[in-house]
């Protein structure tokens, strides 16, 4: 189910899962971010974004497990990550951390964590490249179930 809409007031905050966590849930590569993933799926408080989708699905070889996942992802909230807007903060960011000597190696992740930041979603990751937007620009990072972030 795609969304472009804001989230209601008082709605329910499904945390975005990054592509790494879902990589290692497909590949049964138990982490603290896939167990994490597990308890979130059952809760039904698991969402990704578009760009999400398309990295994911650009890494499957085969045709009847891009079918399988493709089908999987359609019970799961995707949220249009890219628009004006986004790409013009997803820039802003870039150059407020570049400003701090931090560069950002892929502009999807600028994207994901601007979206998560602007939207107020908490992110699952297992990528360090989301750590300076943690620590300078106010992510908030799904560390535990029920939802404790960082």
């Amino acid at each position: 189910m795609e969304t472009s809409t804001p989230r209601e007031p008082g709605a329910l905050v499904p945390a975005i899962v990054d592509t790494t966590v879902w990589i290692d849930f497909f590949r049964d590569s138990k982490s603290e971010q896939t167990d994490l993933l597990e308890r979130i799926i059952r809760r039904g408080e698991a969402a990704l974004g578009d760009v999400i989708l398309s990295e994911v699905l650009q890494g499957i070889d085969s045709d009847k497990e891009f079918r399988s996942v493709k089908r999987h992802f359609s019970n799961f909230p995707i949220y249009l990550m890219i628009g004006r807007r986004n790409a013009i903060q997803s820039a802003a960011n870039y150059r407020k951390l570049r400003s701090k000597g931090i560069t950002v190696r892929k502009t999807v992740d600028c994207w994901i964590a601007t979206f998560c930041i602007e939207r107020g979603f908490p992110l699952l990751h297992n990528d360090r490249d989301f750590d300076p937007f943690e620590e300078h620009l106010e992510l908030r990072v799904l560390r535990q179930f029920p939802y404790s972030v960082g």
